[in-house]
C-alpha cells in the first residue's frame, strides 16, 4: 500500500520524526539544498557556457532568471527521493519553517516535479504533539517566502561575482566581497583604528579600606578634592586629553602618594547617606543572535559552534527552532514555566501576569516563538544529562534557566552611596593642609532576589563587579583607615569585538539576518580577513586594503545604513509588499535617471547608478599601489615608513628597505617603534667569500622568508643560484663552505647499479629526503643531505615507505586532563604544524595560538569546537558515502516557471491512525505565480 512521503532538511532530523511517525510514513532527508546557482565553471551547462551572463549564473537581461544546477554530489539522493516519491500516496515538504527551508521546500518540488499531492508541513518543535498536528495542519508554500529568498540568493551573487574581481584585480588573488561579509569586515576593521589612533593617558587614583567603630571593613575610592571632582579614566578623550572646559582634578604619581601618605594619618567621617531602591528585570528569552552572544560570554562557545550543538537539540526534539528572531512564547509554553516557577521557587517569584516582550530588534518576524525547551513539559537539565554530549547539556541548561528566568519577578533591593569626608593635617604637595578629601563607596543590597535566583545575564564588559555588601552606616559616624593604596592607572583604547559583541553590534545596526550570522563570522576568518588573539577578532592588512577599496571607491556598497536598507526591502518583498524583480533591476542597472558620471557616483545613491555600472566606472580609477598602502610613519631621519599588502602577504617598506610583517602582529601594534625594531633587525648582506669553481661572489642575503644566500653572477644574472639556510644553520656562524655546500643542492649521491638511475638527496617542503625517479624516501636529519653514500641510500629505499604521520616530528607534550572527558590532551608537531589530540580527534591550533603558552582551556575548546564540526558532518557523510553516479553530461535546460503547487485532490480515505499521529488531512497547496527560471 502507498505511502505518504515526508521530506525534511538533515538525517537527524528525519531519524526523529520517523519515530513519531510510524511505519504508516516514509520520512527521508534532501540532506540540505539539493539545487543552487552553478558555484564553478564545470557546473555551468555547455549550451549557455557562452552566454555574457554565464558566469554570474544570473540571465540579468532577460528579468534575472536564475540558472539552477543540481551539483553531481546531490544527484543520487535526488534520484533515491524521486524513486521513493514514484511509490508515495502524497508528498509532505517539512523543512524549516523559515525562508530558507521554504526556498528548499520550492526547489524540491520543481525538481521531484510530484504527480501526488503536494503539502507543506511546518512546526517549531520536533515533539510528538508539534508533528501530529503539523501532519492535520499542513498550509500552502509561502511564495513570498520564496521569492525574498531567491531575491536574496541572487543578489548576493551578483554582489560577490562583480566586486570579488576587483579585489582581485586590485589587491590579492582569490579574495571574496560580500553584501553582509563585507561590512562585517569594515566594523573591525574601524575598530582596529579607533585602537590605532588612540593615545594613552595616565592617571592616578587613592583606594582605602576603611573601619566601622564595630571593625567592620569596607572599600572605598577618592571622588573629590576641595569640591572638585578627581578625573579618572572616564575623564579623558581618544586622544588622551581632558576636555579644557572639565574642572577636574588630575593625580600625578607624586602627588597621589603625598596626598596617601597625609590622609593615612587622618580622621574619617561619614558626610551623607543616599539610599535608592534597585530594580532589575529578566532578560527576553533567547533568540538566535542572543543565544550567540551568551553562549560566547558564558560557554565560550564560537556563533558557529553554539549554532552546530543548537540544531542537534533540535533535531532530537529537545529545544524548539533555533533560527528566530521573536522573543514570544506560546500559551502552553507560558503555562509550563509559570507552574515550574511556583513549584520550585514559591509564588513570591511568579509575577502576577506572563512578561511579555517587545522586540527592538530592526527586522524581526513575529510569527515564530523564542528558543525555549522543546514540548509542553520543560524536561529539568538534569534530566537529559546522560542522554546529551557534555556541551548539548551545557547549551540545553542556558537555555533552560533563560526560559525560566524570563518569567520570573523581578530583583529587589536598595543601591546605598555613601560619602565620607577627611580633612588633610598638612600639606600635600599643590593641596595644603585644611583641604577637604571626599572618598566615595557604594552598594547594592538584593532583598527579593527574584529571578537572580536561577540566571544572571552575561556582559561584555571586562569590570563587571559583583555587588559590595556595605555595613550599616549612619551620617557621623567615625571611621579608621587601615589601607590607603594609591594607584597609577593608562587610559585603555576601545576593546577589539568579540564575536559575541559584533553579534550585538551587526543586530543594532540591522545587518544581514541572525541566522546567518555565525556563518559570516567564520567567514571573514576563513578568508583572510579575521584573526582570533584569545576571544578577540583582529583584523588583518588584508582587511585593511579590501575595506579601503570599498570604502573610497564602492561607499554605499560597506555603508551600514544602506544594508540595513536592503535587509528592510528583502523583508518587503517576503511581506508581499514589493516585487523582486523592480528591486533587483534597480539595484543591478540603476535607475533610469541615474547618472552613470564617476564623479557623481561617490555622492550619489549606488541604486540609483546601479552595481553594474559603478564597477564599470571605478575600476580603472582604483590606484592598487595606494590602496594596499597603511601609511605607519617617519623614523628619526625623516624617512617615510609604510605597511604594504603584496601577493604573499604584508611588508614594511622604507626607502629600499623592505622586511615582512609576522601574520600574528595585530595592526595596532605596529607602531613607528616597532616598525623600526623590524626594519633594524634586517641583516646587512654579507660577503662570504667567492666561489673557487665560478669565481663568483657568495653573499648571505636576508629575505622575506629568511635568511638564505646567493651566487652572484654578474656577468649573467640569470646564472645566479639562491639557497635558504637550513633549520640548524645560523645566518651569524655560516661561512664560504656552508654556502657552497647549499648552493650545490641538489646533491648527486650516485646512480642505483642494477637500473643505472641516479639517487638525489634534496631539502624539501617537509624536510629532507632521498629520490630515485618516483621514489623517495625522507632523511632523519638536514646533516644527512650532505653525508648519506650511497649504500645507505640504497638500504634506505629498500625498506618499505613510511607514513609521515607515524613518524613525529616533535615529542608530544601533556596539555592537561579533559575536565568533561577525563582523557589526557596532548599538543603535537605534525605535517600541517601543531595541533592537540585526545586519542580520537585531532583540532589544529589557530592563528594567535601559542604553542608555548596553549592553555588547558583553550586546547579543550578546539577540540570541543572541532567535535561539533564532525557531529554535524557525520550524517552527511553516512548519506553520501557510497560511490556517486557518474554526472551526466547532457543536461536538458528546461524553463521552469514556479508553477505552483497544484491543487491537491481532497482524499477519500483517511490515513490511519497510531499511538504518535492522528489522521492525515488533505489540503490544498495553493498555485504560486508563474516564476522563469533556468533549470537542470
Amino acid at each position: 500500500m502507498a505511502k505518504p512521503l515526508v521530506i525534511v532538511e538533515s538525517p537527524a532530523k528525519a531519524k526523529t520524526i520517523g519515530a513519531f511517525l510510524g511505519s504508516d510514513f516514509l520520512v527521508e532527508s534532501s540532506i540540505g539544498h539539493i539545487r543552487d546557482l552553478p558555484k564553478s565553471a564545470a557546473e555551468i551547462p555547455q549550451e549557455v557556457k557562452k552566454e555574457p551572463w554565464a558566469r554570474l549564473g544570473v540571465d540579468v537581461e532577460h528579468e534575472f532568471k536564475p540558472l539552477y544546477v543540481v551539483p553531481s554530489s546531490k544527484r543520487e539522493q535526488v534520484n533515491k527521493l524521486k524513486k521513493l516519491l514514484s511509490s508515495a500516496s502524497e508528498l509532505y515538504l517539512a523543512t524549516d519553517e523559515d525562508r530558507e527551508g521554504e526556498s528548499i521546500a520550492w526547489h524540491l518540488f520543481e525538481v521531484l516535479k510530484p504527480k501526488v499531492p503536494v503539502k507543506r508541513m511546518v512546526f517549531h518543535e520536533i515533539t510528538e504533539s508539534a508533528i501530529e498536528f503539523a501532519i492535520q495542519h499542513p498550509r500552502e508554500v509561502d511564495t513570498d517566502l520564496v521569492n525574498a529568498q531567491e531575491a536574496r540568493r541572487i543578489l548576493d551573487r551578483l554582489y560577490g561575482y562583480e566586486v570579488s574581481p576587483v579585489l582581485w584585480k586590485k589587491v590579492m588573488q582569490g579574495l571574496s566581497a560580500g553584501r553582509v561579509q563585507s561590512v562585517f569586515t569594515r566594523i573591525v576593521v574601524e575598530r582596529e583604528r579607533e585602537r590605532i589612533k588612540f593615545v594613552s593617558a595616565s592617571w592616578w587614583d587613592i583606594s582605602a579600606q576603611l573601619l566601622t567603630e564595630g571593625n567592620q571593613k569596607f572599600p572605598a575610592s577618592l571622588a573629590k578634592i576641595n569640591d572638585i571632582k578627581v578625573a579618572d579614566g572616564s575623564s579623558f578623550n581618544s586622544s588622551g586629553a581632558i576636555s579644557a572646559e572639565a574642572q577636574l582634578e588630575l593625580l600625578d604619581e607624586e602627588t597621589a602618594v603625598l596626598l596617601s601618605e597625609v590622609l593615612k594619618k587622618g580622621q574619617f567621617e561619614v558626610s551623607g547617606i543616599e539610599e535608592r531602591p534597585y530594580k532589575r528585570s529578566p532578560a527576553a528569552p533567547f533568540i538566535t543572535s542572543t543565544l550567540q552572544q551568551e553562549a560566547g560570554r558564558k560557554l565560550r562557545f564560537s556563533a558557529q559552534r553554539t549554532m552546530q550543538i543548537a540544531q542537534r537539540l533540535y533535531e532530537q526534539g529537545h529545544i524548539t527552532y533555533m533560527r528566530t528572531d521573536s522573543t514570544n512564547l506560546s500559551e502552553v509554553a507560558l503555562g509550563e514555566i509559570r507552574r515550574k516557577i511556583a513549584d520550585c521557587f514559591g509564588g513570591q517569584s511568579l509575577p502576577k501576569q506572563p512578561r511579555l516582550y517587545v522586540k527592538k530588534v530592526k527586522n524581526a518576524q513575529e510569527a515564530h516563538e523564542a528558543i525555549r525547551p522543546a514540548g509542553d513539559r520543560f524536561r529539568e537539565p538534569t534530566e537529559l544529562a546522560r542522554k546529551l554530549t557534555p556541551d548539548e547539556a551545557k547549551l540545553y541548561e542556558l537555555i533552560y534557566k533563560r526560559t525560566m528566568a524570563s518569567q520570573m519577578a523581578d530583583a529587589l533591593g536598595k543601591t546605598v552611596k555613601v560619602r565620607i569626608k577627611s580633612v588633610l593635617s598638612g600639606d600635600a604637595g599643590r593641596f595644603p593642609g585644611g583641604s577637604m578629601a571626599e572618598f566615595s563607596a557604594s552598594g547594592t543590597v538584593i532583598t527579593s532576589p527574584g529571578f537572580l535566583q536561577i540566571y544572571k545575564e552575561g556582559t561584555d564588559s571586562e569590570e563587571d563587579s559583583e555587588e559590595t555588601m556595605l555595613p550599616q552606616l549612619r551620617e557621623g559616624d567615625r571611621l579608621t583607615p587601615e589601607e590607603i593604596n594609591p594607584t597609577g592607572h593608562q587610559t585603555k583604547p576601545p576593546a577589539r569585538y568579540t564575536e559575541a559583541s559584533l553579534v550585538k553590534k551587526v543586530e543594532e545596526l540591522g545587518v544581514g539576518r541572525p541566522s546567518t550570522y555565525a556563518s559570516m563570522l567564520q567567514t571573514i576568518q576563513d578568508r583572510g580577513y579575521v584573526w582570533k588573539k584569545g576571544t578577540a577578532l583582529v583584523p588583518t592588512f588584508l582587511a585593511f586594503a579590501a575595506v579601503s577599496l570599498l570604502e573610497k571607491y564602492f561607499t554605499k556598497l560597506v555603508d551600514y545604513s544602506f544594508t540595513a536598507s536592503m535587509e528592510n526591502d528583502l523583508d518587503a518583498i517576503a511581506n508581499g509588499e514589493e516585487d523582486m524583480l523592480p528591486w533587483l533591476q534597480k539595484f543591478y542597472f540603476g535607475e533610469a535617471n541615474g547618472t552613470n558620471d564617476p564623479d557623481a557616483a561617490s555622492v550619489q545613491d549606488a541604486q540609483t547608478i546601479g552595481l553594474k555600472n559603478l564597477i564599470a566606472d571605478r575600476l580603472a580609477m582604483i590606484d592598487a599601489r595606494e590602496i594596499n598602502s597603511i601609511p605607519i610613519g617617519q623614523d628619526t631621519s625623516g624617512r617615510t615608513i609604510t605597511a604594504r599588502v603584496g601577493r604573499y602577504g604584508p611588508y614594511l617598506e622604507c626607502g629600499e628597505q623592505r622586511v615582512s610583517i609576522s601574520e600574528d602582529l595585530p595592526p595596532d601594534e605596529l607602531t613607528v617603534e616597532k616598525a623600526v625594531e623590524l626594519l633594524e633587525a634586517i641583516p646587512e648582506e654579507r660577503f662570504l667569500g667567492t666561489d673557487p669553481e665560478t669565481k663568483c661572489d657568495v653573499m648571505l642575503k636576508k629575505g622575506r622568508f629568511g635568511p638564505y644566500v646567493q651566487l652572484v653572477d654578474s656577468e649573467d644574472p640569470a646564472k645566479s643560484k639562491a639557497a635558504s639556510l637550513l633549520s640548524y644553520m645560523s645566518s651569524a656562524e655560516i661561512t664560504l663552505d656552508d654556502a657552497i655546500k647549499l648552493l650545490s643542492l641538489p646533491r648527486l649521491v650516485g646512480k642505483d647499479p642494477e637500473t643505472g638511475i641516479e639517487i638525489w638527496a634534496k631539502s624539501g617542503r617537509y624536510g629532507p629526503y632521498i629520490q630515485r625517479e618516483n621514489d623517495s624516501r625522507s632523511l632523519e636529519s638536514e646533516e644527512s643531505i650532505f653525508s648519506i653514500s650511497l649504500p645507505e641510500a640504497l638500504d634506505l629505499l629498500a625498506k618499505p615507505k613510511e607514513r609521515r604521520s607515524a613518524k613525529a616530528s616533535s615529542p608530544a607534550v601533556e596539555v592537561g586532563t579533559d575536565p568533561v572527558t577525563g582523557k589526557k590532551i596532548l599538543l603535537k608537531t605534525g605535517r600541517f604544524g601543531p595541533y592537540v589530540t585526545d586519542g580520537e580527534v585531532n583540532a589544529s591550533l589557530r592563528r594567535g595560538d601559542d604553542p608555548l603558552s596553549l592553555t588547558m582551556e583553550r586546547a579543550a575548546e578546539l577540540l570541543a569546537e572541532r567535535k561539533a564540526t564532525l557531529a554535524a558532518q557525520g550524517d552527511i557523510k553516512k548519506k553520501t558515502g557510497a560511490k556517486k553516479a557518474p554526472a551526466k553530461k547532457s543536461a536538458t535546460k528546461a524553463a521552469a516557471k514556479r508553477t505552483a503547487v497544484k491543487k491537491a485532490p481532497a482524499k477519500s480515505t483517511a490515513a490511519k491512525k497510531s499511538a504518535t499521529k492522528a489522521a492525515a488531512k488533505s489540503t490544498a497547496v495553493k498555485k504560486a505565480p508563474a516564476k522563469k527560471s533556468a533549470t537542470l
